[in-house]
């Protein structure tokens, strides 16, 4: 048996989306007086403007890149470079997670594109980046959210290509520097590394999406909420947005400036990571969902129960096991919503991002070994 610790993390929120908000953050500080107002009034659109000229300078996005902000967080900025911009080219697809399935469902089962290629992985894997195809539109997620997988980097993507590159980078933006030179369309939103709220998507398309856009119409219908027409490239707006979300958007963007922009956030997620990567690499009855160290992204840690204990009780045993430790953290306050994806396998899912800070990482660990231990001693 493992005694109970006496020191608790001063947050508890390590769920991997929405994520935890920035240290310091308060609702005291939304002073822009933004709610009520029409989002094309002069301070609703100056806000608007500001939080994407925020996010351009932060994540170093080139100047000749459009921003748009969509409806429908980042699975709607993805579905909306797939409805308008494949079709044109065969398409390949990176399936190693559950979004990643998605994806790949919304091209073959939605889209019905004559020709694809899929490349699967089961969970904690990659699938063989070398084949694919430059001349292929090529669809996948950098980080793999649900597995704790993501690509070790963009040398694969060719530099010369004739295909689009569509990326989901949720789990990747503010985690580390994306390669904008080799992204065509790259979706992410504002309530994983940046601890912003959900709902709404950015989505940031290359010269060479932009050429698609003005040459190719693809054959199916696409709703008004994802139809990228001139207007909409203009504007950079589809819908109305929620001003409350900007105006939280834009305090997390000013505390990410103030620590040092997007080179603090990575150091703080590398922190972060190294911080439980030590621990993991100490236990005999946890382990890395991610086989391959360099396939391990910094935020989210993918965990799973191993050892001679976990392994006799199978599939629903572990499952009930998970339950049972984020059952016991969350009742002592420790730890919120840290059990894996519900198609994921069994395990734990802690989001080690910027917004998070080391010292209640260090302090949730000892309780971590409290929990292990309870639900093996329930179980002997």
């Amino acid at each position: 048996m493992v005694d109970k610790p006496s020191l608790k993390p001063g947050n508890p929120r390590f769920s991997s989306g929405p994520c935890r908000k920035p240290p310091g953050w308060s609702l005291d500080r939304f002073t822009r007086g933004l709610m009520g107002r029409y989002h094309r009034s002069k301070p609703g659109r100056a806000a608007i403007d500001e939080v994407m000229a925020r996010l351009r300078s932060l994540l170093d996005i080139p100047d000749d890149y459009t921003m748009l902000l969509v409806p429908g967080s980042d699975t709607g900025a993805m579905e909306t470079a797939m409805w308008n911009l494949l079709g044109a080219r065969p398409v390949d697809v990176l399936a190693f997670d559950r979004f990643g399935d998605e994806w790949l469902h919304d091209v073959e089962a939605e889209l019905k594109i004559p020709e694809i290629h899929e490349f699967k992985a089961p969970y904690g894997a990659l699938p063989d980046l070398s084949a694919i195809n430059p001349a292929h539109d090529l669809v996948f997620a950098w980080t793999g959210t649900t597995a704790g997988v993501c690509v070790p980097n963009g040398e694969w993507i060719a530099n010369k290509r004739e295909g689009l590159v569509i990326c989901d980078a949720i789990s990747a933006a503010f985690c580390l520097n994306l390669p904008w030179d080799r992204l065509d369309a790259t979706s992410f939103s504002w309530q994983k590394a940046m601890g912003g709220e959900a709902q709404h998507g950015v989505l940031v398309l290359s010269p060479l999406a932009l050429e698609r856009l003005k040459s190719y119409t693809p054959p199916w219908p696409i709703p008004k909420l994802m139809r990228l027409s001139p207007e909409v490239l203009t504007d950079g707006l589809i819908n109305t947005p929620s001003l409350l979300c900007i105006e939280d958007a834009l305090v997390v963007l000013e505390w990410i400036d103030s620590i040092g922009g997007l080179d603090a956030m990575i150091d703080r997620s590398k922190a972060n990571f190294t911080l439980l990567d030590a621990w993991v690499n100490k236990r005999s009855d946890v382990a890395h969902l991610a086989k391959t160290p360099e396939t391990r992204p910094l935020s989210p840690v993918c965990l799973k129960l191993t050892g001679p204990f976990f392994d006799a009780l199978g599939v629903e045993g572990i499952s009930a096991a998970a339950a049972r430790i984020t059952s016991l953290l969350e009742k002592e306050g420790v730890a919120f919503d840290i059990q894996s994806y519900r198609t994921a396998p069994p395990g734990l899912r802690i989001w080690t991002g910027g917004t998070v800070e080391a010292m209640d990482l260090e302090n949730l660990l000892p309780w971590f070994e409290w929990a292990l231990s309870e639900v093996t001693t329930e179980g002997a």
